[in-house]
């Protein structure tokens, strides 16, 4: 595999190493018997956020705490099982003290924790948010109940059955027949914060014809026509509250640029080189590491980027 491949290899929300155990989601035995087990654990999540254990050499990994000591009616969501068998699930919190510094949120630690933790986290924020927002039967309007240990919420009046929902987004670094990487800066971003252009997927479109319209609308550059115009490279869930980031290179042959003025406020060709001095001189900031767009960049830079060339992260 080529070196700049790699770089898009192992995005730091898409690890994952715990089974999700799909098969026993609906099994009211097995989920009891494991929330009785000693060995299962409970992550309580909040918000978009999760209790962590920050340790003396600096790691950082989720509070895990017994699920047999949650009482039996609470609702726990099933997050899957490793291994050695161990089930894992999250409990869903009402609120958290803002002062509380065993909180943190999934852009602050994702990319300190661990494959394991990363995934349990990432699809812990994910389900939280959706059972938050998603009460009602959008069918009549009856209050839905809990159901399949999270994955689902049932309405009792019409036995309809609701599942949680993914929005699908393109997030794209196009480049020109020079090989020049285009970056915008978004209206509500800080002068020299730049990253890759980003919409999400319509209803009735394809991702690619995604990609095409919204790098027209944003930055008026016209994707080549053909299959070689547009490349799809790999994912990331990215639960802000519940997009799933499809990420792709694409190439124009005319790099002439027309930003909408909207959303899209500031738009520049960027080589190598050009780039480096930039950030380099603090005139630009990229996305950080746990962005899908900072390793679209990296992919077509050839190597990993300095993490002081970041800027706060939105996308």
């Amino acid at each position: 595999m080529d070196a700049d491949r790699e770089l898009l290899g192992n995005l730091i929300l898409a690890r994952g190493e715990v089974d999700r155990a799909a098969e026993w989601r609906a099994d009211a035995h097995w989920l009891a018997a494991h929330r009785a087990d000693p060995t299962s654990r409970v992550l309580l999540v909040c918000d978009g956020g999760a209790r962590v254990l920050r340790h003396a050499d600096g790691s950082v990994a989720l509070d895990l705490s017994p699920a047999s000591e949650v009482a039996a009616d609470i609702d726990l969501t099933l997050l899957g099982v490793d291994a050695d068998g161990v089930a894992y699930f999250s409990r869903h919190g009402s609120e958290r003290a803002p002062d509380d510094e065993t909180w943190a949120d999934l852009r602050q630690v994702g990319a300190e924790l661990d494959g394991r933790d990363a995934g349990l986290m990432v699809t812990a924020v994910a389900l939280d948010n959706w059972l938050r927002t998603h009460h009602r039967c959008p069918r009549c309007g009856t209050e839905t109940v809990f159901h399949a240990a999270g994955w689902s919420r049932r309405c009792p009046a019409d036995e309809s059955d609701h599942f949680p929902r993914t929005d699908p987004a393109v997030i794209v670094l196009v480049l020109d027949r020079q090989d020049r990487a285009l970056l915008g800066r978004q209206a509500r971003w800080a002068e020299g914060s730049f990253s890759t252009l980003a919409g999400f997927v319509e209803a009735g479109e394809s991702a690619e014809a995604a990609v095409r319209r919204e790098i027209r609308e944003e930055s008026g550059v016209v994707i080549s026509d053909g299959l070689d115009g547009i490349r799809y490279l790999g994912s990331q869930p990215w639960p802000f509250p519940c997009s799933l980031m499809l990420g792709y290179h694409a190439w124009t042959d005319d790099p002439t640029i027309e930003v909408d003025g909207e959303e899209i406020v500031e738009a520049r060709w960027f080589t190598r080189d050009e780039l480096v001095a930039a950030c380099t001189a603090g005139e630009v900031r990229l996305p950080p590491s746990i962005s899908i767009a900072r390793r679209l960049i990296e992919r077509w830079y050839g190597a990993e980027l300095p993490g002081e060339w970041s800027r706060s992260l939105t996308r």
